[in-house]
């Protein structure tokens, strides 16, 4: 079963000024070496776009690439190019998170699931899964084990 990820405002609106911060970043040096320049320095100005063309694209693939699959002994987190599967038998807890800023995290709304497991850099991994309430049951039905909270 695979869930996609929940899209708040709060990261379309994230994302759309990062990605003029790095328009601006990138291509502004190309219009001044077009147009207010006498020998422009045509490779520079490839190596500029191709900038910009590789970072708006593997941010925009991170934020509309992002789900979540369970398999029969792990959850596969795919968000663009960053992966990860979790083992079941790993896994620890699972909450509620308010904390979306710090740590490893793949997601797009601040509606978000912190899953702790054993074996793991940061401890934990954080998502949005868009539907969390039927999320959170199959992730139970598969790891029994985990602490979630529900009495």
């Amino acid at each position: 079963m695979t869930f996609r990820s929940k899209r708040d405002w709060t990261f379309i609106i994230l994302l759309v000024i990062a990605l003029i911060i790095i328009a601006v970043a990138t291509l502004w040096p190309v219009v001044y070496e077009l147009f207010f320049t006498k020998h422009p320095e045509y490779p520079a100005i490839w190596i500029m776009i191709a900038l910009f063309l590789v970072i708006d694209g593997i941010l925009l693939w991170v934020f509309v690439d992002i789900h979540y699959t369970f398999y029969d002994d792990y959850l596969y987190v795919k968000g663009g190019p960053f992966r990860s599967k979790i083992k079941y038998k790993d896994m620890t807890k699972v909450n509620k998170s308010s904390n979306i800023l710090v740590g490893y995290r793949i997601l797009s709304s601040k509606d978000a699931l912190e899953i702790h497991y054993k074996h793991s850099l940061m401890g934990s991994i954080i998502i949005s899964p868009d539907n969390q309430e039927q999320f959170v049951n199959v992730l139970i039905e598969k790891a029994a084990h985990i602490n979630h909270g529900r009495a």
